[in-house]
């Protein structure tokens, strides 16, 4: 029988009672994985942590190690956004310098189980969810950086 906090709820379990913005960045990460396994990726982590950060995704394609950074934003709006809605748009040069850092790090760290690459990219998906959590719009930007 479930809690009365879970029946209320219109979160999934997993994500019912935490911060509502952990709850919507990892509803980002899991629209971004489907994307990213739709275009033939295997996901090989999830946030990841290293002693800077965290890493969003770690996606291979056979070819290509990608290193993912994920921002998602809610939208009330049903047309187009601002520019700086946008959410990569909030991906700065200070955040894209840390991704680098921590994949660095995990490359370092996991020398004996990590795919072999030919190439090693920096990704960005922006996701943007309804009041709903349905998803309105995805962009991935291939070597955002």
């Amino acid at each position: 029988m479930a809690s009365a906090s879970n029946v209320a709820s219109d979160q999934p379990p997993d994500m019912a009672g935490k911060d509502p913005r952990c709850a919507l960045g990892r509803l980002g990460e899991q629209l971004a994985a489907a994307h990213l396994e739709r275009l033939g990726f295997a996901i090989v982590a999830r946030n990841v942590r290293t002693r800077y950060g965290e890493i969003d995704l770690i996606a291979f394609n056979g070819d290509a190690l990608v290193f993912v950074e994920v921002k998602t934003r809610r939208s009330r709006k049903r047309w187009q956004l601002s520019p700086a809605e946008q959410p990569l748009a909030w991906l700065r040069a200070r955040q894209r310098e840390r991704l680098r850092r921590l994949a660095a790090a995990w490359l370092h760290s996991e020398s004996r189980n990590r795919p072999a690459a030919h190439t090693i990219r920096f990704d960005g998906i922006g996701v943007i969810v309804d009041e709903a959590d349905r998803l309105m719009c995805l962009d991935h930007i291939e070597g955002a950086w």
